[in-house]
């Protein structure tokens, strides 16, 4: 035991070593003399349907990329819109803000990594899942909690859920040294998304991937306004979008244990944005968005066969931002703001396995962000935040258990007035899952995790009553679910269940208080959120040739507000939560050809926490269909498809006073050489 100890500890003792090899072995040109060497091998054909993975020791999710089409799925929100437990705040339209908000806890609480390296935005802290595109994603997870693998950043473990978006990575041979995908999408509203991938291998251990597309929509749209005694059709003007986006990456394998990757992105996109729709009142006009957003983030992993993991992340962004209001009530008549929000960070995480059974990992990360504008007395504020994180992950047997503890640190600091106090937080995080039975498809799981999020800048700092004195949101979670996911060889492929029964305890809830000329921020709130997640998924062989294939998702939301008993608003349902939704996506296939149905239900749900008649939105169900096929041209793979979103053409609203768009169409063609 004594020798194993000083074993360690002498490993530990040269990682600075390690560290400065590494850099100079990145650095190194010689990095780039590879020899380029083939074998051919023969070409072996497997034809199987794809089973979906065993469920993880936390809740999870997943959508492929050869599922986008089955849903209609145009951008991330649309992807993930049928998960269980997920409600996606759409504001309508082509070019329209989309968040997700995950078991009731909202948008700020569910962190968005990209390549397992965060899309942070401290200044308002939520993405817009409308500006990811899904001609560049592999697969999209979603982990209630966390992701499972505790070598990971720190930021992985520091909320309440985890949307992880994972690119395509290339795939190329000697044989086959490039990729070359190119497809456009047009349709309803002036849609046109032509779009671009290149591929290409430049030596055993280099490769690259560049995409590209551009998006261009004028985004009318018809809808109904209920004018009290009369119901009248209007046209939706003001959405018009034009967009474009470049995602590069560099990836060095040397072997699966020694990679590199180096990812620049660009987003550049000239946004209307439609007013409020208001009885007897026309919507505003005018109001624009421009953003300008660029990121380069690295990545780097080594694992050493005596048990040792390093993975360095590392990344700046800068997000520019431009909002351009031409009939706001000031003296001026006008509202013309710049923003521009850096962020500065640096993650690196190490692990080892102690035993084969039992691993250990330990993750710091590092970040700096700070804001710009040319608003009149603005705070600029600048945010240094650490985050420590020690991990366990121990099998024993049937058995795994999981924990972690982190450690929050930050630091705020403004040009005038008064920054928000410094703060130091710890959370811990408990995780199991057991296999009872001899069949060990079948597994039970659970979880308790504290966690918290911290105030936005746009909380702390904006508006005529700044509130530099919020507190984070505090959230316990406590989950326990079961799984069983089987192949099957009988009528049916596979079978895959989940359920899952949580509770979310929020205290210091930040909540916007609105008033005749100003507003504030406060912590107010304290809520209670009940609720279960159900899902299934299967496939079924009608005949030799056919394949029918189901998808199930239902989530009930009891997420109620329990501040002040003696308030009016005391055990009422929180603003936009339904208590029920379920998701249904159905398609039947054959050879390349398939025929796909989407039907998502929302029941009824309040915009206000007062829950009166006057707040009451009522329940909605859309549909979706689409016509696939895929097949060879000239030994080209090609991929059809033509869509119809909203099938039956329903008037609904998911954010108050702006209407979805009725019946739309969208036809696409993808070519890869």
């Amino acid at each position: 035991m004594k020798k194993t100890v000083l074993y360690i500890f002498d490993r530990l003792r040269h990682l600075p070593g390690c560290l400065i090899v590494l850099l100079l072995f990145i650095s190194s040109t010689n990095l780039f003399a590879q020899t380029d060497t083939t074998k051919k091998l023969k070409e072996v054909t497997v034809n199987s349907s794809t089973v979906p993975k065993l469920q993880v020791i936390v809740p999870s999710q997943t959508i492929s990329a050869n599922e986008f089409i089955k849903y209609n799925a145009f951008n991330v929100a649309d992807a993930i819109r049928d998960f269980s437990g997920v409600i996606i705040k759409d504001y309508g339209g082509i070019g329209g803000l989309k968040t997700v908000s995950v078991r009731g806890l909202g948008a700020n609480h569910t962190s968005i990594l990209y390549d397992g390296v965060q899309i942070n935005d401290a200044e308002n802290g939520q993405v817009d899942l409308g500006k990811l595109n899904l001609n560049n994603v592999q697969a999209i997870t979603l982990y209630n909690g966390q992701p499972p693998n505790i070598l990971q950043t720190a930021r992985a473990f520091a909320s309440a859920s985890v949307l992880s978006i994972e690119t395509i990575k290339p795939q190329l041979n000697a044989a086959k040294p490039y990729l070359i995908t190119a497809g456009i999408k047009a349709g309803s509203f002036g849609l046109v998304n032509p779009y671009l991938q290149w591929q290409q291998r430049l030596s055993n251990n280099w490769s690259f991937i560049v995409n590209g597309y551009t998006e261009n929509a004028n985004g009318r749209y018809k809808y109904l306004i209920n004018n009290g005694a009369t119901t009248s059709q209007q046209t939706r003007i003001g959405s018009d979008i034009t967009a474009q986006q470049v995602d590069g990456a560099l990836y060095w394998n040397k072997t699966d244990s020694n990679k590199f990757n180096l990812h620049i992105n660009y987003y550049n996109s000239d946004r209307g944005l439609p007013g409020a729709v208001i009885l007897y009142t026309p919507p505003p006009s005018g109001q624009r968005l421009w953003n300008r957003d660029l990121f380069i983030q690295t990545g780097y992993k080594h694992i050493w066969k005596d048990g040792f993991q390093l993975l360095i992340n590392s990344k700046f962004s800068q997000n520019n931002l431009h909002y351009f209001d031409p009939q706001f009530p000031s003296s001026s008549g006008i509202l013309d703001q710049h923003y521009i929000q850096r962020e500065f960070y640096q993650s690196a995480a190490l692990s080892y396995h102690f035993l084969p059974n039992w691993e250990v990992s330990y993750a710091t990360d590092l970040s700096l962000n700070n804001v710009d504008a040319d608003m009149p007395n603005f705070r600029f504020p600048t945010r240094v935040t650490l985050l420590n994180v020690l991990a366990t992950n121990l099998i024993l047997g049937d058995l795994t258990l999981q924990g972690n503890l982190l450690n929050t640190n930050i630091s705020e600091t403004v040009r005038t007035g008064t920054a928000s106090p410094n703060r130091n937080i710890f959370s811990p995080t408990v995780m199991a899952t057991i296999k009872p039975f001899e069949d060990k498809n079948f597994q039970i799981r659970g979880f308790y995790k504290y966690i918290f999020r911290v105030p936005t800048f746009n909380e702390l700092y904006y508006g005529f009553s700044p509130n530099t004195t919020l507190k984070p949101e505090y959230t316990n979670q406590y989950d326990l679910g079961i799984s069983y996911t089987k192949s099957l060889t009988g009528l049916l492929d596979y079978v895959a269940f989940t359920t899952d029964a949580y509770y979310n305890n929020v205290t210091n809830k930040i909540v916007f208080i609105p008033s005749l000329y100003n507003g504030s921020t406060q912590n107010f709130g304290k809520v209670d959120i009940k609720g279960l997640d159900v899902g299934l998924k299967t496939q079924a062989k009608l005949s030799a040739a056919y394949r029918l294939s189901l998808s199930v998702n239902y989530s009930y939301q009891h997420a109620i507000n329990i501040t002040d008993p003696t308030s009016s608003t005391y055990l009422n349902q929180l603003p936009y939560i339904p208590e029920n939704t379920v998701a249904l996506n159905a398609g039947i296939s054959r050879g390349g050809l398939g025929i796909y149905y989407n039907q998502v239900f929302s029941s009824s749900r309040y915009y206000d926490n007062d829950n009166k008649p006057a707040d009451y939105m009522p329940l909605y169900a859309v549909s979706d269909a689409s016509i696939v096929y895929k097949g060879v041209f000239n030994n080209c793979p090609i991929v059809l498809s033509a869509e119809v979103n909203n099938l039956f053409n329903k008037s609904y609203v998911v954010v108050q006073s702006y209407p979805m768009p009725g019946r739309s169409y969208r036809i696409s063609f993808q070519i890869t050489i």
